[in-house]
């Protein structure tokens, strides 16, 4: 194992894949391209992200193979605990003395805007294939960063869109304290009250919280239709186990989590889970190209046949896509390699039709999902109904409207 700078930061050495023979081209660094995965592999974010997403940025170093090229891949990772100053140490040893050119995974706005703001104008590309904040395709948009999978625009506006096109008009939110929760909260807002309907108050809880109780009991007696979990992970498992202890969804309030994940479903078992309404980019079991995926994922070592979820598919997604740009340019300078992502436009086999925008927001299909009754599931992970489905261009913020200065 190397030593990334200090041991509390529980950083391991993944993967060194020797793809092909032959060398890799001069303008790739140490004749190696090195992608970092940070997130959080010992907090709420374990089962979402985890050693899950290692294993899949280590897929998708094998599938490139070199690309063609003979071009070497190494893995690494390490556990950001959550923390922005802790992350921040990681992404400038990284940077500075590690010679990791590209950041992946990164859960947790505020540790990823923290990588974003370091990695702005340098050499190494930002992956944030799970950082949610859309300040990283807004006012804080880098030429450094593509951002994959969800945000809180559309996690906030097409989650709020779909469920008052149920007749969910009135809201009580349950919202984590930090960059994420609020971001998701005031999307959501902007869009409800813009459409004629209403909030009716909102409860903040810190990050890590183990008793909602006194929050779920005020989302009880506001008599709101829905009641928006804005927060994910452990906070999300367990704010849904305790609403059902109090009976909440069976009193006839509708529960949506913004930021729920098959994993977090798993955990807590379809008799809690059900009925639950949420918002995906990425499920399983969608079609033949997500089912191989899923099953190759279950597989690999320490995954114990855990399907993916979709931020582990947008670490796989992302990471193949920057190696094949490094690929097609020569190069692992986000000043080469990124211009390169932006041109892509095509169909990715777990993400479907997808661009590449020049905000860095890779833009696909979204998808409403209800979760099963225990009686309705017929194998392992079959946990999803799909509601419906939310076309690229109207899931996410127009491109116009980000405020990015990368937008001409």
């Amino acid at each position: 194992m190397r030593d990334f700078g200090a041991g509390r930061f529980g950083i391991g050495l993944a993967l060194a894949l020797a793809c092909a023979a032959g060398s890799a081209r001069a303008e790739i660094s140490d004749n190696v391209v090195r992608v970092g995965v940070l997130n959080d592999i010992s907090g709420i974010f374990q089962d979402t992200n985890g050693m899950g997403s290692v294993e899949a940025a280590r897929m998708a170093a094998e599938d490139f193979n070199g690309g063609g090229k003979g071009i070497k891949v190494e893995i690494v990772y390490a556990d950001h605990q959550n923390k922005a100053d802790v992350g921040s140490a990681i992404a400038r040893k990284w940077l500075d003395v590690e010679g990791v050119d590209a950041i992946v995974d990164v859960p947790n706005s505020a540790v990823g805007l923290a990588i974003n703001t370091i990695l702005r104008d340098s050499r190494m590309t930002f992956l944030a294939s799970s950082t949610a904040s859309s300040d990283l395709t807004g006012k804080a948009c880098s030429p450094n960063t593509i951002q994959w999978v969800n945000d809180t625009w559309a996690t906030g506006n097409t989650t709020a869109a779909a469920m008052m096109q149920r007749g969910g008009k009135d809201w009580y939110f349950v919202t984590v304290d930090y960059a994420l929760g609020k971001g998701i909260e005031a999307e959501a807002t902007n869009y409800i009250e813009k459409h004629g309907g209403k909030v009716l108050g909102s409860s903040k809880h810190p990050l890590g919280t183990s008793d909602f109780a006194s929050f779920l009991l005020q989302a009880q007696s506001s008599k709101a239709k829905v009641i928006g979990l804005a927060n994910a992970g452990g906070d999300t498992i367990n704010a849904v186990k305790q609403a059902a202890e109090f009976g909440i969804q069976q009193g006839g309030q509708t529960m949506v989590a913004f930021l729920l994940f098959v994993n977090d479903v798993h955990g807590m078992g379809l008799k809690v889970a059900q009925g639950l309404q949420l918002l995906e980019a990425f499920y399983w079991d969608m079609n033949d190209d997500t089912r191989a995926f899923a099953k190759r994922f279950a597989a690999r070592p320490g995954m114990n046949g855990k399907m993916p979820s979709g931020n582990q598919a947008g670490v796989y997604a992302s990471t193949l896509a920057y190696l094949n740009a490094v690929a097609a340019t020569g190069s692992d300078d986000a000043k080469v390699v990124v211009p390169q992502l932006k041109t892509f436009k095509g169909k990715d086999k777990l993400f479907g039709d997808t661009t590449i925008r020049q905000d860095g927001r890779v833009i696909h299909p979204m998808y409403l999902f209800e979760v099963k009754k225990p009686e309705e599931s017929k194998y392992p992970y079959d946990y999803y109904r799909l509601i419906a489905t939310i076309p690229a261009e109207q899931a996410f913020r127009p491109l116009a409207d980000g405020g990015c200065s990368l937008v001409k």
